[in-house]
């Protein structure tokens, strides 16, 4: 099972060169992520910190209580066995056929024998396509090879945390579909925490849970994917679209003057080649049939409902759209519930819970937080017009 990963206030420079600054988010246990933003944001920089690469100026990163830009080389080895990582370019040995690669770790980290790591070795490597070129090194091979030998060198020790850095660049389009379901049964399999780095965005619309963007030396946005996929925010439209009209430029980003001389071509109707608006919540790649099903889609159901009324409008409707019949229903409950909790009582204590999902409770005032949503018809798109659906009355 993976674990939690829980980064706070972390800063990373080169020099005086500030990469980012105060990243605070947390990878869920079991579930998938994603990291998006322009080139040069510092993406890799970030992964690379997570496993210890590389040290951050200020913050933590906490895995299973240890802190790994404080912890000692021994706790650092450690915490590094829970670790799968999938680099940009594979970072395969290159005096090392196929096979060797992707038993590497098998032979540093454990006493299995020869035996049981060629069974291991061909698994992740069918598992991967490239059954057959196991004598082949890596120069050799294509780069989109390299790199899914890489992605079979980071799954042989079944970590509980995996990275992959730009894990479908080199490859086509259909063999990027084929890595994405591939991650997905991967997480459904060993249920492994996952972060994804990526710029592709139909990958980021259909595979993670949650999704993050680095822009301008910040963490503009981490949280549930409904979140970013309905965000009017310009620059997250600029990006999911592929527009050249917005803040990001081709140094990262735009003065003034130029977006105003860019609000005033697209005025004019001149047209900046982007394809239609791809925002809003599509459904999520699920497992495939014969696999078991995902963990972390019961965990993330159950912790995304009790932030629920935090989340932006558009996103809450794009949680509750997303939701079982019967899921919904238990929702419908616990909302009657809740409101009636609100009008019957003045004093502290919980009020209502989902099934499965931690207590209500009141602020610090007394209050109790703000009622559930209106839920909409399943099928409503954010900004529709939708009645609410007739609730039983409530009981005296």
């Amino acid at each position: 099972m993976g674990v939690e990963v829980a980064v706070e206030g972390l800063s990373k420079s080169f020099g005086r060169q500030s990469i980012w600054r105060d990243v605070t988010l947390t990878l869920p246990q079991g579930e998938v992520s994603a990291l998006l933003g322009p080139s040069g944001t510092g993406k890799s920089v970030f992964l690379k910190c997570l496993i210890g690469l590389l040290k951050p100026e200020r913050g933590s990163v906490i895995i299973n209580g240890v802190d790994l830009c404080t912890c000692s080389e021994r706790e650092m080895y450690e915490i590094r066995k829970l670790f799968g990582v999938l680099f940009q370019d594979g970072a395969l040995f290159g005096s090392m056929n196929l096979f060797d690669n992707v038993a590497f770790p098998l032979r540093e980290h454990t006493r299995k024998s020869e035996t049981e790591i060629k069974r291991i070795v061909f698994e992740k490597l069918e598992l991967t396509g490239l059954q057959g070129a196991e004598t082949k090194l890596p120069g050799e091979i294509s780069g989109g090879m390299r790199k899914r030998a890489g992605l079979a060198r980071a799954l042989v020790l079944d970590p509980e945390i995996i990275l992959c850095d730009e894990p479908d660049s080199g490859l086509d389009p259909v063999r990027t579909a084929y890595l994405s379901q591939l991650l997905i049964d991967l997480n459904a399999q060993i249920d492994a925490t996952i972060l994804i780095v990526t710029h592709n965005i139909n990958l980021a619309r259909t595979v993670p849970d949650n999704i993050g963007m680095l822009f301008r030396k910040e963490l503009i946005m981490f949280g549930p994917r409904e979140v970013l996929l309905t965000s009017d925010e310009p620059v997250v439209e600029q990006f999911l679209n592929g527009r050249r009209f917005g803040p990001i430029g081709m140094s990262e980003e735009k003065d003034q003057a130029t977006m105003a001389a860019e609000a005033a071509h697209q005025e004019a109707g001149h047209s900046d080649g982007s394809n239609e608006d791809v925002r809003g919540v599509v459904p999520q790649i699920e497992p495939t049939p014969g696999m078991p099903a995902r963990d972390a889609v019961r965990r993330r159901r159950n912790r995304v409902l009790k932030i629920l009324d935090t989340l932006p409008e558009s996103a809450q409707h794009g949680v509750l759209a997303s939701l079982s019949a019967e899921d919904l229903g238990r929702y419908d409950d616990w909302a009657r519930r809740s409101a009636q909790g609100r009008m019957n009582t003045r004093h502290a204590g919980p009020v209502a819970t989902i099934p499965g999902v931690s207590t209500l409770d009141p602020d610090a005032t007394g209050r109790l937080h703000p009622p559930p949503p209106p839920l909409p018809h399943r099928g409503a798109r954010p900004g529709d017009e939708h009645r609410q659906r007739p609730r039983p009355e409530a009981r005296p």
